[in-house]
């Protein structure tokens, strides 16, 4: 399924731009089915990928410069190290894509605006009541190591060592989430998608024909190296990436390789990059695979973040893909309310967890006795499952499994579930499913319309304040 990205303020940790946002609005669609969450198509963008500091050998921080006001929003200001902290972020995100940096002067511009409109939505979410308990946070935080494939203590650690308090992290992602439902609720009830719309959206594609732009999936398993490396380094570094090459013309599963060997933000879940027009991929990705046919492998090729290794999954030509790989999942969803806290259900999630993996019971028998789903009665079983399917969260959580794997507890709007995958096929999608699929990009372009209008119209009713630095 295809998957759109927003550029949308930054996290203090990661440029949130070309690689996902935890700031995105989710994107169900009208037809929810039985279970909780509802069957949406290209989800809202892709999950958080926000990179943690590797752990430095030193910690010799350069001394911060005074401090200043560079914007005011409403009451509340932006300063100087602010900008340049995301800044900072930003350009590290962006070197380990490949993607070249603007010139510094309009980058910072961009980030100061992108910081703008963060508060006046943030103080939006405020007025509205919008609030995130600890639990959110708590899992917002475990997902962000998972991605760098390390426990939360060592995510702190590093983030210490780097100048970054944990209260100020878990800020953060306090106010990611607030955006997230901001967006849900301010958003996603403007857009509404008819037969006509959908007709109207095939007859779009159909009329571009070839003209259409190239879209790309993606494999992509990426080994960083430093910027200070030496030639020795370099090439141990190299050396990896050809392992990981090697390893996988073989015939070894992409995703298990990208899982153990790469450096990306993306390799939790596979290390897939998602269908997206070249123009959203760095030049040298396009021209590294523009004559690979699908399946194909390439490189190790070195960009300014260090080596990668690509994978051509899919390519389309001005429409909707006709082939997937689908997944076959279970779940339990139990669902907080007055006698069950998220915390508390959390919890109790965790335990069926430890007693199947201890063998003492088997997860079907679990859902059939605990899980509040439509599923329950088929041992939580979902059936077969295409990308994008489900609400942003599950989706995150099941891409990073391997079949057998069951996830920890994982909460969404519609409560907090455990999930179990079982299998993943190829799939060839039916006349009504690449409907379906051209019904849920015709969603997305509106909701793409949506947000821009929304977020003009928040950012038109703020008081926004430029001052210059002193002199």
């Amino acid at each position: 399924m295809k998957k759109r990205v927003y550029v949308l303020p930054l996290a203090s940790l990661a440029a949130l731009l070309a690689t996902g946002a935890l700031a995105q609005g989710l994107r169900p669609s009208a037809g929810a089915g039985s279970l909780g969450l509802p069957r949406s198509g290209a989800s809202s963008g892709l999950q958080p990928s926000i990179m943690v500091p590797p752990a430095p050998a030193t910690s010799s921080r350069e001394p911060q410069q005074a401090d200043y006001i560079v914007a005011v929003v409403n009451s509340e200001p932006i300063t100087n190290n602010e900008v340049r902290l995301r800044a900072e972020r930003a350009a590290q995100q962006l070197a380990q894509q490949g993607r070249p940096l603007p010139p510094r002067d309009l980058f910072l511009r961009q980030v100061l605006e992108r910081m703008v409109n963060e508060k006046a939505q943030l103080q939006l979410a405020k007025e509205n009541g919008i609030r995130i308990d600890e639990s959110s946070v708590d899992q917002a935080e475990q997902n962000v190591a998972r991605q760098n494939q390390i426990d939360v203590a060592e995510m702190r650690r590093r983030l210490q060592a780097d100048g970054i308090a944990q209260s100020r992290f878990r800020d953060d992602l306090r106010n990611q989430l607030m955006l997230l439902r901001l967006r849900e609720r301010e958003v996603e009830s403007r857009v509404k998608i008819s037969d006509l719309d959908v007709d109207q959206y095939i007859r779009d594609q159909q009329s571009k024909g070839d003209a259409a732009p190239l879209e790309l999936n993606l494999g992509h398993v990426l080994v960083v190296v430093p910027e200070l490396a030496t030639p020795q380094e370099v090439a141990t570094l190299q050396q990896k990436a050809q392992r990981a090459a090697d390893r996988i013309r073989a015939g070894e599963d992409f995703a298990t390789v990208a899982r153990e060997m790469s450096d990306a933000g993306e390799a939790r879940s596979g290390g897939l990059l998602g269908l997206r027009s070249v123009d959203r991929y760095p030049s040298l990705f396009v021209d590294a695979v523009k004559n690979v046919p699908v399946g194909g492998i390439v490189g190790p090729i070195r960009s300014p973040a260090g080596f990668h290794v690509l994978k051509v999954v899919e390519k389309v030509q001005g429409g909707v893909g006709t082939s997937v790989i689908q997944s076959r999942a279970r779940h339990i969803l139990l669902r907080p309310g007055p006698q069950l806290t998220e915390a508390q259900a959390m919890e109790r999630l965790a335990d069926y967890r430890r007693r199947v993996l201890s063998g003492q019971t088997s997860f079907e028998a679990l859902a059939r006795e605990y899980s509040v789903d439509g599923s329950a009665k088929d041992g939580g079983d979902l059936g077969w499952a295409n990308p994008g399917q489900f609400v942003p969260e599950f989706e995150e959580a099941l891409a990073g499994l391997t079949p057998g794997d069951i996830s920890e507890p994982v909460v969404s709007r519609f409560g907090v579930h455990l999930i179990q995958l079982v299998e993943r096929r190829p799939h060839t999608l039916t006349q009504r499913e690449q409907r379906d699929m051209a019904r849920n990009d015709a969603r997305e372009k509106k909701l793409d319309e949506a947000y821009a209008t929304w977020a003009q119209e928040v950012r038109g009713r703020a008081y926004v304040e430029f001052r210059d630095p002193p002199q």
